[in-house]
């Protein structure tokens, strides 16, 4: 019996480590294999010691792979930190076809052209998303091939980064054993997981709520109009509860848990207890709890909307907010959410795929399979292809000993 065809998609986030081993269903994916392990080398989404790195990537995905009993070779990961921004930009070309039909070379110059902007050295591009393309100043045209014109222009959105960051990402995924077939900025992967097509349509943002920070992602008219990274996360409300209540930090991390958001929209004052890791008890006024808790959830909200601010879209997106990653868990913060940003607010979680379609944690490894399938069906890489890829990586493995 032949094995299913199946992909691996790694999260390498602060706080955890999770890797999935899906394969495609008739209604869906089916999750095979999955592994989380607690993060360390990882400072605020990006790698600060490969080798740590590099030792939780291979532990993470042979427990995957001992569960869903499939050999791994290549896998999808996401790149996530405080160094990633988008911006936009406009390229033009002439038509080069005698006919005037625009071929796949006119598109792919145009958007070599569109993205010939400044740089500083240290950063590069890592995704370019086509908004739309015009033709002889008739815009609004998302495939321009086959249709006639003069002069093609296409407006897209640039995702960039430092590129010593990804290139120790990569390194590190390389140590482990994998090849990379390719890294997917963290919430344009789980917006394609937990987004509906219409959202994308008339406008959504996706806030994407980790242990050490907050990836935001805006939809419309189909395809993202801005992104970026705030480096503040779930963690940092720990810290706060820990400052605050002199508390240790695993104290900190049940109270957050069980309390969560919600104690804002209570007034009265009220002593609370609860049991430490250690078994002994700690009283604290849930006050003083909830003035911690707003301070910080405040600040991270207001970051969110000036960032919405910038492209005119603060209290504008009709398909509202969508909040997902680790941190959507917590109690109390959709009602928050609403409230701060004067929007409609729902959970994202991923669609068809069983077991984890009730956990927003596992939104961006669900968003990676998505795109890793989509992917190699485009490029018709079927079981046979992708055999024939782990052979030759093994191959060039093997000379590389013999390399001086």
């Amino acid at each position: 019996m032949s094995k299913p065809h199946t992909i691996t998609a790694i999260d390498i986030g602060t706080g955890s480590v999770k890797a999935i081993i899906a394969t495609p269903e008739d209604s869906g994916f089916r999750v095979l294999g999955m592994a989380e392990n607690m993060s360390s080398g990882i400072r605020k989404g990006v790698v600060s010691d490969t080798e740590k790195v590099s030792k939780m990537i291979a532990n993470t995905i042979e427990e995957a792979s001992r569960e869903s009993d499939c050999s791994v070779g290549e896998v999808y990961a996401n790149i996530n930190g405080g160094h990633i921004f988008s911006t936009s930009s406009r390229g033009i070309v002439s038509v080069s076809r005698a006919d005037q039909n625009i071929s796949q070379e006119d598109v792919d110059r145009v958007i070599e052209a569109a993205k010939a902007f400044s740089l500083p050295s240290n950063r590069e591009i890592l995704e370019v998303v086509p908004r739309e393309f015009v033709i002889d100043k008739e815009g609004g045209i998302k495939d321009p091939l086959g249709l006639k014109g003069v002069r093609l222009e296409s407006d897209i959105v640039a995702i960039s980064g430092f590129a010593r960051y990804s290139k120790d990402l990569k390194q590190a995924i390389l140590d482990a054993g994998f090849q990379v077939n390719d890294l997917v900025l963290g919430p344009l992967a789980s917006g394609r997981a937990v987004l509906t097509q219409e959202e994308k349509e008339l406008g959504v943002a996706v806030i994407d709520i980790g242990a050490a920070t907050t990836s935001l992602a805006v939809f419309e008219e189909g395809d993202v109009l801005y992104t970026c990274v705030l480096p503040v996360g779930m963690n940092n409300l720990r810290n706060d509860i820990a400052i605050g209540l002199q508390v240790d930090i695993e104290t900190a991390e049940l109270i957050k848990n069980k309390f969560g958001v919600s104690v804002i929209n209570e007034k009265k004052a009220k002593k609370e207890k609860i049991k430490t890791s250690e078994g002994d008890d700690i009283s604290f006024q849930r006050s003083e709890l909830r003035k911690i808790v707003e301070a910080r959830m405040t600040e991270v909200f207001n970051e969110i909307n000036s960032e919405l601010k910038k492209i005119s879209r603060k209290a504008n997106l009709p398909a509202g907010v969508v909040l997902t990653g680790g941190g959507a868990n917590t109690c109390g913060l959709v009602d928050f959410a609403k409230k701060k940003m004067e929007l409609n607010c729902r959970i994202g979680h991923a669609r068809r795929f069983s077991p984890l379609d009730d956990d927003p944690s596992f939104s961006v490894l669900c968003g990676l399979v998505l795109y890793g399938f989509e992917m190699e069906e485009e490029e018709g890489g079927g079981i046979e292809m992708r055999s024939l890829r782990f052979l030759w990586q093994k191959i060039k493995k093997i000379f590389r000993v013999f390399i001086p």
